[in-house]
């Protein structure tokens, strides 16, 4: 499908979406208009979630430790080496996690458990052990819920994998980021795709069946005919999952940053020939573009969920659940409790105080009125499966001039039938909805 938009595509040909979205920086949409929810709404919101019928539940976990910081870095995340930091946090967690629950009731059933950070598996065997028991005191994770646990490809060992299957995990995510030596040497990252296969063939052993690969385009010292060859090992490693990030160099938030030369990074224009270079290499590969960053297998769940017009997502990524209430603990945690988006705090001492005091350590919320909800709904359902009804239009009046032009430009497509995104606009349908409905730019805090 993309093979022959490609090939008539370049950088300059998307100028009149850039200078488009480039004016919609400034328009507010209703829900970000801040409206801050206490601790207090949140717990009603636990509650009233409780006393309903139990639907799907994901939860997200963010373990916010590193063995050492990457320059390119821009989570939230502290470096330790320290075994009594983390007993501290499992410690905030545990109590974080008895808070949660008091209203929500314990043994609900989750059917998505995501472990990000940080990294994860820098945690030791009893650290990760005790932090799933945590877990399973609290809630129902059956062996047929999607486990996944974001590890950094040089903390792994057979050992290590062993455990986490062990623990229940099925789903593995990779940091692999780039394979080209120049480009590991400058963002402070350097690992060999020898070891990156080794880890696949370890997990596979192990008994993951899901494997998935970080990878960010946009890097210093990268080029077209560099990523290339990073894409032909990575396709050749067959990972069922590819995410490709773009990098954003943020120093005066990130200040680690600055240890990248700002003079080795591609051009705004580079960095988009990049990703093309990506989208062509990866679906002439048989993968399926299913949208923002997100790569796929042709049976996997996402790819069949988009085909049939019912992929969601929420602040863990793409999701063939329907309806789902995302928990989040730990520092930074972002959760969506029906029409309640909330953000945990992001100091990992100020989280840690707050559930100390016995407090939801959430830092800002977000009540979405039904307008509101609605019009959030419309957009997610535009990013996830490329097109909306007639009949959800209307949810979207006050932009439906903003999506004409667009139209007109040749990013979108309307008619009677509704709204649908053209090959050419799905390059910059993540930026359109995140300018045009906030609360789905979950990279935005607060959104």
């Amino acid at each position: 499908m993309y093979s022959s938009v490609l090939d008539d595509l370049h950088p300059l040909a998307f100028e009149p979406y850039l200078s488009e979205l480039a004016s919609l920086g400034a328009v507010p949409s209703p829900a970000v208009r801040l409206n801050g929810v206490a601790p207090e709404g949140y717990e009603q919101a636990l509650r009233e979630l409780g006393q309903r019928r139990p639907g799907p539940l994901a939860l997200y976990i963010h373990v916010p430790f590193c063995p050492t910081r990457c320059n390119f870095c821009a989570c939230n995340t502290n470096v330790t080496h320290d075994p009594s930091t983390i007993d501290a946090y499992l410690d905030s967690l545990e109590d974080e996690l008895g808070l949660v629950t008091s209203h929500l009731g314990r043994g609900r059933m989750v059917h998505h458990l995501h472990l990000g950070g940080g990294t994860p598996n820098h945690l030791r065997d009893e650290h990760l052990t005790r932090l799933m028991e945590i877990v399973d005191d609290h809630f129902q994770v059956p062996d047929s819920a999607l486990a996944c646990i974001e590890c950094n490809p040089r903390r792994t060992s057979p050992q290590q994998l062993e455990l986490l299957r062990e623990l229940g995990f099925c789903s593995l995510s990779l940091g692999v980021q780039d394979l080209s030596w120049e480009v590991q040497r400058s963002i402070g990252r350097v690992h060999s795709a020898a070891m990156i296969r080794d880890v696949c063939g370890m997990a596979r052993a192990a008994g993951f069946h899901n494997i998935s690969f970080d990878l960010i385009h946009g890097l210093p010292e990268q080029t077209e005919a560099s990523l290339a060859a990073t894409l032909q090992q990575v396709i050749a490693m067959g990972p069922d999952r590819i995410r490709c990030f773009s990098y954003r160099h943020t120093p005066a938030d990130f200040p680690h940053q600055a240890a990248i030369n700002p003079q080795a990074l591609p051009g705004a224009a580079e960095t988009l020939t990049l990703f093309l270079r990506v989208v062509k290499e990866l679906t002439q590969a048989g993968y399926v573009w299913i949208g923002a960053e997100c790569f796929v297998r042709p049976g996997d769940e996402w790819a069949l969920a988009q085909a049939e017009g019912r992929l969601h997502r929420n602040g863990i990524g793409f999701t063939a659940l329907d309806s789902v209430c995302q928990l989040a603990f730990g520092p930074h945690g972002n959760g969506e409790v029906d029409r309640l988006l909330v953000q945990n705090e992001s100091d990992l001492d100020a989280w840690q105080r707050a559930v100390k005091a016995g407090h939801l350590p959430i830092s800002w919320g977000h009540r979405l009125s039904d307008r509101d909800y609605r019009r959030r709904r419309a957009y997610e359902q535009l990013l996830c499966n490329l097109a909306l009804p007639r009949s959800s239009l209307d949810a979207l009046d006050e932009d439906l001039p903003t999506l004409e032009r667009f139209a007109a430009q040749g990013m979108l497509e309307m008619d009677g039938d509704g709204l649908r995104v053209t090959p050419s606009g799905r390059f910059l349908l993540r930026s359109l909805c995140a300018r045009l409905e906030r609360s789905l730019n979950w990279d935005c805090r607060p959104w």
